[in-house]
Parts: structure tokens; C-alpha cells; sequence
């Protein structure tokens, strides 16, 4: 039974079109969960919004009315950040996917943010540039909700993460009122740079109806490696020696062996089944740089004991290979009903430490793990597999990744490194961030937001 009343619905109706308004119960049943295990909430209405003016008073109704807003891309998120609240507006921003202006001269693209990571991506690579933030989900992935997580991906080793290339925003605050923040600059110190705010902010601030994004020039050359080792700390000591060979690859990452066997059986790239450990590696920029780079690489692979190291030939071996990491989540997904990814960032110096931590973890609690991952800025994926009907299992994997997180925070590292808290991990940032930080963070959502409008009871509980 939906709590919205009819009035409001008419209303939201009268605001974006009848065609844009869900409130029947099997046409809201996509939208009552996203990328995340064993979450699921259904929403009272779904609201396909295509124009800032459109947000802008949806926002307005439902602030007056104390209904809560949920945003929402394309609903690939990771800790249940665009899961639906009780008695909730869905505000789904994927029709907003027009690619506004792509200025050659600044090296900007402006965007809706409904656009998806890849088009956005194609659109800088026609013009003969580089968009470089690149999720596991960028297929389908929308940069606001991008924008929204921080979202990072395999080369942000090298290139940074989302955070990196967003040089300006449309914001609609909880009240409807809009905010352009940052331009075209690339200097720009005039008062706190209040962008940097909303990025990361998963939902909870604001809803991002524009982006301005940074392109750079595309590489020139690129060159891509696999290496095989029989021992996970020897490939974790290769990241370490390639580092301190002051090479910054742009993709440096790993699998583990039962992710190795589940790729190889899932897309039949060829992969060796003997081993423990897996890299991939890449390198690209001037061709004489990349030249070089490869070959230290594959000097430094060898010399740490690798049992094969397999150099592309051309760009298609060189897109088959790097699939091996790319398809790591969905052939472990063919593996159990329920697949729980998880994300944990350590500093590299624990990498080994680390991943042997996880495994003992999984043995503890009896429980399938493949880990794989950004090895080369310390973020791993432990995978579990499971089945979520399964409640005992559930529970020791809740116990298993409170293990996890509280090793991260041991050795220095941070709970989530790309996925953000969302619902998910909420229960655990009170213990990385501390007392202080907790008590601004939720006294700066309390200003931008004092009614909680947005995403309540994510990342942190109402005040």
C-alpha cells in the first residue's frame, strides 16, 4: 500500500508529465534496489525528471511536504546509497542525459547527468581527448551518480578519480533553489571550494542537474602486460618494487586465484590456472616512455618471480587481457545466487598483509571469498559468494566484513576507497572518522539540509 498521497502524486504529475511519474507497485519494483546485496526498500513513486526547472520543484513540493527525496542514476551504486526510504519520492535523473558542449579550446565537456560514463567518455574520445575515470559499472554508470560516489576505476592509480576531472556543477539544494559552483578555470581559490563538497556527497546535499568536466590530451601509445605469480606476496611486492621504480602505471591490478579460475571459465581469455596471483599492468603516454616503462615492468615481474609474463601484441589482445580484470565481479556473480562485493583501501606497504587477512577471514567464518582489485592504489574487493535466503551465512559474513573493515582501519587505511557508505557501511564510519569529524560532517548536512530532505539515514542516522 503506498503512503504518498494521491494529492501529491497529481502534483508531481503536473510538474514532469504523466508519462514521468511511476506509482504503480510492478512498475517500482526496479527501483526498490540497486547494485548491493540483500538491500531492498520499495518507494512510493518514481519521478523521471528531464530539465533543472523540473527538479528545482520537485525538490520544492517535497521539502514543503516533508517527503524525502531519493536521487537516482542508473542504480549501480555499491552500499545502498540510492536505496529508497520509507514513504520517498524517487528522483531518477536518467532521462537528463544530454551531452551540453564539448569545448576543444578549454578541454571541458558539460553534461546532464544522466549521461553514462562510457558516452561521456566516446564523446572526449571523438574529439580527440581523454575522459580517464572509468568504473567496473561505466557502461551503464551515470556520471552524476559518478559524481555523486567519487567514483574511481582502474586507472586511478595513475589518473585520479572523479574528483579529479569535475571542474564545475549545477546543484539544486533541498529547498529547490539552484547553484551553479566552479567554471572553466584552472586556477580558480575565490572562497571554499564548495564543489568539492557535493562530490562524494552521495545524495545527501543536493542533486546535480550539470557537470563540468576536465578532459586531458589521449595518451599516444599504450602497452598491456599480465603477470602470473605463485604467491600473492610476490606480486604484491612487484607493485611495491614498480612503485619505487618511480613508474606509475595507469592500471595496475590483480586477481586472486579463485577469481582467476572464474574469469577463465566465465570469458576464456586464456588465462594460467596454476598460479595464486595475477597482474595486470598498463602503461601508456609518449611511445618512447611507454616502451621503456614496459620493458622495466616486465624486468621487475621476472625478477620478483613471476611464472609468465604475457605482453599484447596489439590493442585486441591488449582489450582481451585487460577484460580479465573488467569481467572479475560478473564471473564471480555466476558462481552463488548472491554475490556481496565489498570495498577496503590499505596503504600499499599492507597490500600482502592485507590479503591474506581476507582469506583468513573467509576460512574463519567458512565462507567463498575471491579478492581482486586496484593493487596498485591499495583498494581491494573481497568477494563473498553466497545465497542471501541463507540467514546464518548472511550473519557470518556481517560478522566477517566488520573483521575486514576494523584490519583497514588498523593498518591505516579507510573502509571504502570507491563505493562509498551509503546504508552499507554506515555502522562503521563513526570508528575511521572519530568522534570530531563525525560531529562536522553531520553538522554540515544539517545546514545544507535541516529538514533531511535527501537520502535520509544514509552514511550517517538523522541528527
Amino acid at each position: 500500500m503506498l503512503k504518498l498521497e494521491l494529492s501529491v502524486i497529481d502534483r508531481l504529475r503536473k510538474i514532469v508529465g504523466k508519462q514521468d511519474v511511476l506509482d504503480q507497485k510492478e512498475d517500482l519494483i526496479p527501483y526498490s534496489f540497486d547494485g548491493t546485496a540483500a538491500l531492498k526498500q520499495h518507494p512510493d513513486c518514481v519521478v523521471f525528471t528531464r530539465t533543472t526547472a523540473q527538479v528545482s520543484e520537485v525538490l520544492k513540493l517535497a521539502n514543503k511536504e516533508g517527503i524525502p527525496v531519493v536521487t537516482r542514476g542508473s542504480g549501480t551504486g555499491l552500499s545502498g546509497g540510492s536505496l529508497p526510504s520509507e514513504r520517498c519520492i524517487v528522483l531518477c535523473t536518467v532521462k537528463m542525459k544530454k551531452i551540453l558542449e564539448l569545448d576543444k579550446a578549454n578541454l571541458t565537456l558539460l553534461t546532464e547527468p544522466g549521461a553514462t560514463t562510457l558516452t561521456i567518455a566516446e564523446a572526449a574520445e571523438k574529439a580527440g581527448l581523454f575522459y580517464p575515470p572509468d568504473p567496473g559499472s561505466m557502461k551503464i554508470s551515470t556520471i552524476g551518480g559518478n559524481v555523486a560516489e567519487n567514483s574511481g576505476g582502474l586507472r586511478g592509480l595513475k589518473y585520479g578519480v572523479t574528483r579529479n576531472y569535475v571542474m564545475g556543477m549545477e546543484i539544486v539544494l533541498p529547498d529547490g533553489e539552484i547553484c551553479w559552483m566552479g567554471n572553466k578555470c584552472v586556477k580558480d581559490v575565490a572562497g571554499y571550494s564548495l564543489k568539492d563538497l557535493f562530490i562524494g556527497s552521495e545524495g545527501t546535499l543536493g542533486v546535480i542537474t550539470k557537470v563540468l568536466l576536465r578532459l586531458i590530451p589521449q595518451p599516444q601509445a599504450k602497452k598491456t602486460m599480465v603477470a602470473t605469480f605463485e604467491q600473492m606476496d610476490r606480486a604484491a611486492e612487484t607493485v611495491s618494487a614498480i612503485i619505487a621504480a618511480q613508474i606509475i602505471p595507469c592500471t595496475l591490478e590483480f586477481l586472486d586465484r579463485t577469481t582467476i579460475h572464474c574469469v577463465e571459465d566465465f570469458a576464456k581469455i586464456g588465462l594460467p590456472l596454476d598460479c595464486e596471483a595475477l597482474l595486470l599492468i598498463e602503461t601508456d603516454g609518449h611511445p618512447a616512455v611507454v616502451k621503456e616503462e614496459a620493458e622495466k615492468m616486465e624486468a621487475i615481474c621476472r625478477e620478483h618471480g613471476c611464472m609468465e609474463i604475457r605482453v599484447a601484441k596489439d590493442d585486441r589482445e591488449a582489450a582481451k587481457l585487460a577484460s580479465a580484470r573488467r569481467s572479475a565481479f560478473s564471473a564471480l556473480a555466476r558462481l552463488s545466487p548472491t554475490t556481496i562485493l565489498e570495498d577496503a583501501t590499505v596503504p600499499r606497504s599492507e597490500l600482502g598483509h592485507m590479503i591474506r587477512y581476507v582469506a583468513a577471514v573467509a576460512k574463519k567464518y567458512q565462507l567463498k571469498v575471491g579478492t581482486f582489485g586496484h593493487m596498485g592504489d591499495g583498494n581491494l574487493h573481497p568477494t563473498f559468494l553466497t545465497d542471501e535466503r541463507n540467514t546464518d551465512e548472511m550473519h557470518r559474513i556481517e560478522e566477517a566484513f566488520e573483521d575486514i573493515f576494523k584490519e583497514a582501519i588498523r593498518l591505516g587505511g579507510t573502509i571504502t576507497g570507491e563505493h562509498g557508505i551509503g546504508i552499507a557501511k554506515k555502522k562503521f564510519l563513526p570508528d575511521f572518522a572519530g568522534q570530531t569529524q563525525m560531529r562536522i560532517l553531520k553538522e554540515v548536512r544539517n545546514v545544507l539540509d535541516p529538514k533531511g530532505t535527501l537520502n535520509p539515514g544514509k552514511i550517517f542516522d538523522p541528527i
